[in-house]
């Protein structure tokens, strides 16, 4: 796999975490650069760990990582979906995205677990953008990943914000749907809907 084809897939693992940033941004009262490094620190980081995770498990691993990885992001994603969309009802509380370290920590678990079975299959297709052996290569391949993921996050979250801050407790909800959404899919991925 070459620099072009890894990055067309670090755009693609990206993604989730990019839309998932855009709920954080909805849910924002205010977007700062603090704001926007910490969801793109959380999901570029673990963008780029996921991948060195499954490639150090390798192939013997691939069937049961497959098998659960769909169900653990789809729960990951409803639970934090339906709580956001909860918050959003309560009138004494304003809602918030919460940056806390529970909260970032399960959402760049649920949007980074296809990362490792990508990771998996960098031990049986090699990542070529250097001259130099396997795992260095594998490495430069994961901090493509989590880079894209980071800047992709940053983004997202400015860009969810924008529209946030003029509709903020539809936009909490909507954040929130969205969420859980994106775990159905995820699910609904597994099993071959889409």
């Amino acid at each position: 796999m070459g620099l072009v084809e890894l990055f067309l897939v670090a755009v693609g693992l990206s993604m989730d975490a990019f839309a998932v940033s855009v709920c954080k941004g909805l849910a924002m009262k205010k977007v700062d650069a603090k704001g926007m490094l910490v969801c793109g620190v959380w999901f570029g980081g673990f963008q780029a760990l996921m991948p060195m995770a499954g490639y150090i498990l390798g192939a013997q691993f691939e069937q049961y990582i497959n098998v659960i990885a769909p169900w653990i992001a789809f729960a990951l994603l409803a639970v934090i979906g339906g709580n956001m969309v909860w918050e959003s009802f309560k009138e004494e509380e304003e809602a918030d995205a919460g940056l806390d370290v529970k909260t970032m920590f399960l959402m760049a678990v649920a949007t980074s677990i296809d990362a490792m079975a990508v990771g998996i299959t960098f031990a049986c297709v090699p990542v070529m953008i250097v001259n130099g052996g396997r795992f260095l290569n594998t490495l430069l391949g994961a901090a493509l990943i989590g880079l894209t993921t980071f800047v992709l996050s940053c983004v997202g979250v400015k860009v969810g914000n924008g529209f946030g801050a003029r509709y903020r407790t539809r936009s909490v909800r909507v954040g929130g749907v969205i969420l859980i959404l994106i775990g159905l899919k995820i699910l609904l991925e597994h099993f071959g809907v889409f």
